[in-house]
């Protein structure tokens, strides 16, 4: 999927699930079944059909409730998306709330796992939650607060949070120069969100021709993936998904230093 084949990444992961189905008995594996059906709805909502899996996404939520200690990484990582999706749906108070429940569960398991990915992922959900109900001030302090323990695409996630931010805020001038940063270049299913929030900044400050040219420049990013996305589906799925490499039965830890997921936590 970090290609931007959606719709084979979705085909592959229901392929392994059915397979697994098909097993009876102690090989039958539920966990990798879970996984299968977890990442094939990531791809969905990637693709842009986020709305026609929410059903499916609830269901496995829903399942996955069973699941304890370190397991419950996959719960989380399944409700983070679950929010994005009502955020979508016009409902970002549902979103803002849900995103600092997680974030507490994250403090429960923190010592059987390493949670930091997946507390940033939620952390951006907050401020993502936040913007849509002009708390953009708080989405700002969310950004700054956590950009710098941030790498790679996370660290891009977070960084057009904090453009997005800026620019609510009426900040646009700050906005349009953190645009200029250099940040890692977005996974596929991230294209065009530079565009859009540099777009945002000039239109803010009037420049409207400019703003009309970065808006085209992201529209013409989603329509080149191999399978597009539709344009209205502006959410970040990076954010959304997991590492797929850690869609396996979690492995508990002997000991492993305690996460900074609590401190950070403390101010939501």
């Amino acid at each position: 999927m970090r290609e931007g084949l959606f719709e084979a990444s979705e085909a592959r992961a229901r392929a392994v699930v059915t397979a697994r189905e098909g097993i009876r008995g102690r090989d039958r594996r539920p966990f990798t079944i879970w996984s299968g059906r977890y990442c094939a709805t990531v791809a969905a909502i990637a693709h842009g059909r986020g709305p026609t899996v929410l059903a499916e996404l609830d269901t496995l939520i829903g399942e996955l409730g069973q699941l304890s200690g370190a397991e419950r990484e996959l719960l989380l990582s399944a409700r983070v998306d679950r929010a994005w999706l009502l955020i979508d749906d016009g409902r970002p108070i549902e979103a803002e709330a849900e995103a600092r429940s997680i974030l507490r569960a994250l403090t429960r398991i923190q010592h059987l796992c390493d949670v930091q990915r997946l507390e940033l992922r939620a952390l951006h959900l907050l401020g993502d939650a936040l913007c849509v109900h002009d708390q953009h001030d708080e989405a700002e302090k969310i950004a700054r607060w956590h950009l710098p323990r941030a790498d790679g695409q996370m660290a891009t996630a977070l960084h057009r949070l904090l453009i997005r931010s800026l620019s609510g805020q009426g900040r646009h001038e700050e906005a349009l120069a953190e645009s200029r940063k250099a940040f890692p270049e977005p996974l596929p299913w991230a294209s065009g969100e530079l565009e859009l929030a540099t777009a945002a900044a000039l239109h803010g400050l009037g420049h409207h021709e400019e703003a009309k040219e970065e808006a085209l420049r992201a529209l013409a990013r989603m329509r080149a993936l191999p399978s597009p996305r539709t344009p209205a589906h502006r959410r970040d799925p990076r954010a959304l998904g997991p590492d797929r490499s850690r869609l396996t039965r979690p492995r508990r830890a002997k000991a492993r230093p305690r996460s900074r997921a609590s401190a950070r936590a403390s101010h939501s």
